[in-house]
């Protein structure tokens, strides 16, 4: 049986039932369907573009310059990146094309990145992990290996599209979803957990998985939607949060600090939170549909459309 390349850096991990399941959904993702050609195709017509230059130390991703191909080229790439909208994660730059993402996602990263322990030379995994934009940031540090885990076809595709033309032989992807987490015992240095878990019906339970999945001393980043308050307490949204219906429990800060204690985690640590706004969620060119200021009610900044406060972010890590 041929291995993934990135389970070298795995030796307590299920290698067989992982080799199996990522054989089995490359064979679906093959499939001359609609649903996959629609993604595929559009990596398809990348092949053989490969940059120069790659930095992804800075805010903004780079991916080569304007200047490493013709103009015909360079539209081709422009169209590509369009079939990928909306583009959630950002910003990007490849070979000039300028990818403004809903997200400024850089914001998130930098206030991150200075409470991190040391990524280089370490096994990371992301979970749902977009289009890969912070597995890029991951990247500048020299990381042994990084693996994405996501299920939605789009961004999966948009990652292969993006690395595709980088290169960066360190970074990996799955189309698989946390359920798959079991197959990773004793596996990861790191775990990003980030706007994951308030999009899961049974949180502590998902949090004991990935416990398992880390080695001794391992770290979990967990960065979450949140509602402000003292009480160790939960809101459960009758239908929709901020219009999203796959919103199931959105903690507390005091509640999401119990959940990783529940969950066996015995050194957490809450590093911060702040209110969500429009300057770091919001439309562009590159995501032209509803974005945060579509999600709060107009008379109160701080309720939601549905009525429920409106959302912070806080960030924590856990060992």
């Amino acid at each position: 049986m041929t291995f993934p390349a990135y389970l070298a850096h795995m030796p307590g991990a299920d290698a067989d039932g992982i080799s199996a399941l990522s054989r089995a959904m490359a064979e679906r993702l093959a499939q001359p369907k609609k649903g996959f050609l629609r993604y595929r195709r559009p990596v398809e017509r990348l092949r053989g573009i490969r940059a120069r230059r790659v930095d992804t130390a800075g805010p903004v991703v780079r991916i080569g310059g304007a200047e490493e191909l013709d103009p015909d080229r360079r539209a081709v790439v422009r169209e590509v990146m369009r079939e990928f909208m909306p583009w959630r994660k950002g910003p990007f730059s490849v070979f000039g094309v300028e990818i403004d993402a809903e997200w400024r996602s850089e914001r998130k990263w930098a206030r991150l990145a200075p409470h991190l322990p040391e990524l280089g030379g370490k096994v990371i995994a992301d979970i749902g992990c977009n289009n890969g934009y912070y597995m890029f940031r991951m990247a500048a540090h020299d990381p042994a290996m990084v693996l994405g885990f996501e299920p939605y076809l789009q961004h999966y595709f948009a990652f292969k599209a993006l690395n595709g033309m980088a290169g960066l032989a360190n970074l990996h992807i799955e189309p698989f979803g946390v359920e798959e987490i079991g197959l990773f015992a004793d596996t990861f240095d790191l775990i990003f957990l980030m706007g994951i878990i308030y999009h899961r019906i049974s949180p502590v339970g998902m949090l004991r998985d990935l416990r398992r999945s880390l080695r001794p001393g391992g770290t979990l980043v967990v960065e979450s939607q949140v509602i402000p308050g003292d009480d160790p307490v939960a809101l459960f949204p009758e239908k929709t949060y901020a219009k999203v219906p796959g919103t199931f429990f959105v903690p507390t800060v005091p509640c999401l600090a119990n959940w990783l204690l529940r969950a066996g985690f015995k050194d957490t640590r809450f590093l911060l939170a702040h209110p969500m706004s429009s300057r770091e969620q919001r439309r562009t060119e590159w995501m032209d549909f509803e974005s945060y200021a579509d999600f709060i009610d107009p008379a109160d900044p701080e309720r939601t459309v549905e009525g429920y406060p409106a959302p912070w972010r806080a960030y924590f890590l856990a060992q």
